[in-house]
C-alpha cells in the first residue's frame, strides 16, 4: 500500500495533546501522538511524566488492531535506546503494523538523533519529517536547550513599573503588579524545574517561592519547582519561608567557602540541602550553578532574583527568555531599584536586543516577552 500525504492538521492536534504534559514531563520532552486511519483518528496519547508510557505507546494501545496500515503522527522522533525507565518505542511501532510515521522533529538526544527514524525506514515504514517542526521545537524549547547545551533553559522574570523599577529606594516591592499577573507567575513556577533568587530577595521579601493555585485558601500546585537561593555567606535565616514545607517543595541553598560550616547545621536539620560552589567576583558562580543544575536533570529555571542576580545572569549570557510584567505606573528616581543592577553599558549598541517580542494585556498590566 502506498503512503498517504501527511496532513498538517493532525500534527497540530498531536501538538495540542503534547502540551497537556506541560510542567509534568521534565526532564523528558512533551510528546503527543495520533493514529490516523482512513482520515479518522483511532488512537491518541501524550507523555504524562517520567516513567510513564510514551505517547506512541498510548496511542497505539488505544488504536489496537486498527493501527495496521494506519499512519502514526508523533511530535518527536520515536526513541530506540534502552537507557531509560520505559521500553524503546520503535519496536512497538514496528509491531503495530502502521505503514507510515509522520514526525514533527528529530530528537537531538545523542542516544536517538535520527536512529529511531532510520530503524523505522529499515523495515519498510515510510517516514516523513519536518511537519510543524517549528511549532514542535517551540513547545520543547527547554528540553532542546538542556539536552544539547547541558544547562537549563533560563527564563528571567520580573514585575516592574513602566520606567523599569522593581522596588522603591527603601526596598518596597509588594505589590507592583496586579493579582492576575501574580497568578500567572505562579502558573509559570509550576511549569519550571527550578526557581532561582538571591539572598537579598529572601532577606527583603521572605518569599515562599512555591507555586500556588490560590492564596485563599492556600492551595499549592501538585508540582513544585526546586527553590534555589544564592547565598555566598549563608545569611539566609533558617526560619525563612523558603526553608519551610520541605515535604512539598525542596530547597537548595548554594553558598561558597566563605560561609562558616557551622551555619549549615540548622538547614540540614530542616531538610534543606546546602551546597558549596565556586565563586566569581566574590559571589556564587552562576555558570557553575547552571551546569550543576543541568547535571541534576533541571531542564528549565526561572530567575526571580533581584537586580544583582538579573544583571549577573544577563552579563554571563545565561538568559534565554525574558518575561516582564509591567504595571501602568511610573515610580521615577535614580535611587529606586531598577530591574537590572550593576553598571550600564557605555554605548547604546551594547544594549541587549530581544527577538520574537510579544506584548499582551493581563488585567491592568502589560506582559512583554522575548528571546535573547
Amino acid at each position: 500500500m502506498t503512503a498517504t500525504t501527511p496532513h498538517p492538521h493532525f500534527m497540530t492536534l498531536a501538538l495540542r495533546l503534547a502540551a497537556k504534559g506541560r510542567g509534568k514531563t521534565s526532564p523528558n520532552p512533551m510528546v503527543g501522538a495520533l493514529v490516523v486511519k482512513n482520515g479518522r483518528i483511532v488512537g491518541r496519547g501524550y507523555h504524562q511524566g517520567p516513567g510513564q508510557p510514551h505517547a506512541e505507546i498510548l496511542a497505539l494501545k488505544q488504536a489496537g488492531l486498527r493501527a495496521k496500515g494506519a499512519t502514526l503522527y508523533v511530535t518527536l522522533e520515536p526513541c530506540c535506546h534502552l537507557l531509560k525507565r520505559t521500553p524503546p518505542c520503535v519496536p512497538a511501532v514496528v509491531q503495530s503494523g502502521v505503514r507510515q510515521v509522520v514526525v514533527a522533529m528529530t530528537d537531538p538526544n545523542p542516544m536517538v538523533k535520527g536512529r529511531g527514524i532510520a530503524a523505522l525506514r529499515r523495515v519498510g515504514i515510510t517516514v516523513t519529517t519536518g511537519i510543524a517542526q517549528e511549532e514542535a521545537e517551540q513547545l520543547n524549547r527547554a528540553y532542546l536547550h538542556w539536552v544539547t547545551i547541558g544547562r537549563p533553559y533560563v527564563i528571567l522574570k520580573a514585575g516592574m513599573t513602566l520606567d523599569g523599577k522593581v522596588a522603591t529606594a527603601k526596598g518596597e516591592s509588594r505589590w507592583i503588579t496586579g493579582p492576575r499577573a501574580r497568578q500567572e507567575a505562579h502558573r509559570f513556577r509550576s511549569q519550571v524545574d527550578a526557581v532561582v533568587v538571591g539572598v537579598g530577595t529572601v532577606l527583603k521579601d521572605n518569599p515562599t517561592l512555591t507555586a500556588r493555585l490560590s492564596d485563599r485558601p492556600l492551595t499549592l500546585a501538585s508540582r513544585q519547582p526546586l527553590r534555589v537561593v544564592l547565598d555566598s555567606r549563608l545569611r539566609t535565616p533558617s526560619t525563612a519561608m523558603v526553608c519551610a514545607k520541605q515535604d512539598r517543595a525542596k530547597t537548595l541553598i548554594v553558598t561558597t567557602s566563605r560561609a562558616p560550616r557551622s551555619r549549615r547545621r540548622p538547614f540540614e536539620q530542616a531538610g534543606v540541602e546546602v551546597l558549596s560552589l565556586s565563586t566569581k567576583n566574590g559571589r556564587v558562580s552562576l555558570p557553575a550553578l547552571m551546569t550543576m543544575l543541568g547535571k541534576r536533570g533541571i531542564a528549565s529555571a526561572l530567575i526571580e532574583g533581584g537586580s544583582t542576580v538579573n544583571a549577573t545572569a544577563l552579563r554571563e549570557k545565561l538568559v534565554n527568555h525574558v518575561l516582564l510584567y509591567l504595571a501602568p505606573t511610573l515610580m521615577g528616581g535614580q535611587d529606586a531599584k531598577a530591574m537590572i543592577g550593576g553598571r550600564s553599558p557605555k554605548r547604546l549598541d551594547q544594549a541587549l536586543p530581544l527577538r520574537h517580542v510579544t506584548v499582551r494585556r493581563i488585567g491592568k498590566d502589560l506582559v512583554v516577552e522575548g528571546d535573547l
